[in-house]
């Protein structure tokens, strides 16, 4: 081959390979960013799936302490009152009764049932974003779908018992959808959800149920609605004494496992959900300065 066909094709072939491996190089630089930049993983809250065992718990964590990345934390505060904090930094207070603990601490949201005073308040900060009430004008419910990002907050309405008679759907039921989790609290449930009902709820990967046996739902109705759910994760909340919750514990032995967390928080990842359901038993407990 002529030497000047030698040099100017090798020339333009070399120049041609450094912009290609440029050009992957830069692609493969980009990608981790990209990816970092996804915000909510697609939940499953329609769809059955097989999970691998072993959920993790923790056990008095700083509340402020970064959420590890694909997972959510949940803290029991009080009564029906759970913080739900994701890796992004946002958190999300249910039937929020203005008080979390002696901290300056501000929820991004905040969703309240009105059944009792010890699930809303009448007077949100109003520096807090987002403030969603469980209840519209009577008889009439509200809807909310909040879709923040790294977070989704949907409710379902419910009726609730009102002096002696029923305000239809008084009460909601909020799903948050986080890192892939399907989270739902029932807040003051007072009847079985309906065929639609179940339907709009869709699957929970994790249900915080009030299993006080009367002042909400009874007890046996509250197992048959645990049982229809199968959620990995079943949270007692609502429960004023270790009668009430041992009777619910006893009820739930069996189809079950039951865990004593031995403190008030979960780590929950999609990936470490366990593959039977479980009852985790949380201790209520307000945030603390000293945290």
């Amino acid at each position: 081959m002529p030497r000047r066909n030698q040099s100017g094709a090798c020339y333009h072939l070399g120049k041609a390979r450094a912009l290609i491996r440029f050009f992957l190089t830069y692609i493969f630089l980009l990608l981790p960013v990209a990816v970092a930049a996804q915000e909510r993983p697609p939940s499953h809250c329609l769809a059955f799936a097989d999970r691998v065992p072993g959920v993790t718990w923790l056990q008095q964590a700083a509340f402020l302490d970064p959420v590890e990345d694909g997972t959510v934390r949940l803290r029991y505060l009080s009564h029906a009152s759970f913080l739900l904090q994701t890796p992004g930094g946002l958190s999300a207070v249910t039937d929020f009764t203005g008080f979390v603990g002696n901290v300056d601490f501000m929820p991004d949201v905040v969703t309240m049932n009105h059944a009792h005073s010890t699930h809303y308040t009448a007077y949100p900060d109003p520096a807090i974003p987002h403030v969603l009430p469980g209840w519209g004008p009577f008889g009439e419910g509200i809807d909310h779908y909040l879709d923040l990002g790294e977070m989704l907050i949907r409710n379902i309405s419910t009726d609730i018992r009102s002096g002696g008679g029923v305000e239809p759907k008084g009460n909601s039921i909020f799903v948050f959808e986080a890192a892939g989790l399907c989270i739902g609290h029932l807040g003051h449930l007072h009847h079985e959800p309906s065929a639609e009902q179940y339907a709009a709820i869709g699957r929970l990967d994790v249900v915080m149920a009030a299993v006080d046996g009367g002042v909400t739902l009874d007890l046996a109705t509250m197992l048959k609605v645990m049982d229809r759910f199968r959620a990995r994760i079943v949270i007692p909340m609502h429960w004023f004494a270790d009668g009430s919750l041992g009777r619910f514990l006893n009820g739930m032995e069996g189809d079950f496992d039951i865990v004593d967390a031995g403190g008030s928080e979960l780590s929950l990842s999609l990936d470490h959900l366990p593959t039977r359901p479980t009852v985790m038993v949380l201790r209520p407990s307000f945030l603390r300065k000293d945290e």
